[in-house]
């Protein structure tokens, strides 16, 4: 294959406001180019590999990943922290720690009912699904076969960005979760994490106690 398709597809990727999928940056060279274009889908994933040898070679604070079933820029491991610092806008999607709960259940027993999620919380859930699908994490994915046919509910694409996965099946393992709740790192967000919830709960009620009794 020709280099001059390396840098166009290093460039579709990096103008893709959402994963670019292999499917779309094929179809981009195709009516672009020809259909006559000499290139194949397995190519152009070679062609990500070797750029992103390109990146981990040179001192780039970045490189591409397998994300929501495309491809995307993403800061690198080491420098996540940093970044993380300055990401406000997943401050803003912040979700409690009863909403990664119901997630984590959902992502990884769906597609499932709301009485059987209830079962396994042990306590009502209407709210926070309610609140999971209005960010678009989770879906409605059809009716249970059984009594009252209820919703079944499954996890979105969305979730895929939101967690950095490429596909479902690249959710941590039980025993990967165990290790990750052992790590130090891992421990000091968290930790801060509570922090900043504890913070932001104080300033709601002092802003409450304001509204409730203002100043005459």
């Amino acid at each position: 294959m020709d280099k001059i398709y390396y840098p166009i597809i290093e460039s579709l990727v990096f103008a893709s406001e959402e994963p670019v999928s292999l499917d779309l940056i094929f179809t981009a060279i195709k009516e672009i180019d020809g259909d006559d274009v000499d290139i194949s889908k397995d190519e152009i994933e070679n062609v990500i590999d070797e750029i992103n040898v390109k990146y981990t070679s040179s001192d780039f604070p970045f490189n591409i990943v397998k994300v929501a079933n495309g491809f995307s820029f993403a800061t690198k491991p080491e420098y996540g922290k940093y970044v993380g610092f300055l990401s406000t806008e997943r401050s803003k999607r912040r979700l409690s720690q009863a909403a990664i709960e119901t997630l984590a259940i959902i992502a990884y027993k769906q597609p499932i009912t709301k009485p059987e999620l209830e079962a396994i919380r042990g306590v009502n859930s209407d709210y926070i699904i309610t609140t999971l699908l209005e960010k678009n994490l989770i879906t409605i994915k059809g009716r249970a076969e059984t009594i009252g046919r209820p919703l079944l509910y499954g996890t979105t694409e969305e979730f895929l960005k939101y967690f950095g996965l490429y596909q479902i099946s690249d959710l941590p393992k039980p025993r990967e979760i165990e290790e990750i709740m052992k790590d130090e790192d891992f421990i000091e967000q968290k930790q801060k994490i509570m922090m900043n919830l504890v913070e932001e709960d104080l300033e709601k009620e002092e802003q409450n106690d304001i509204e409730q009794n203002p100043a005459e």
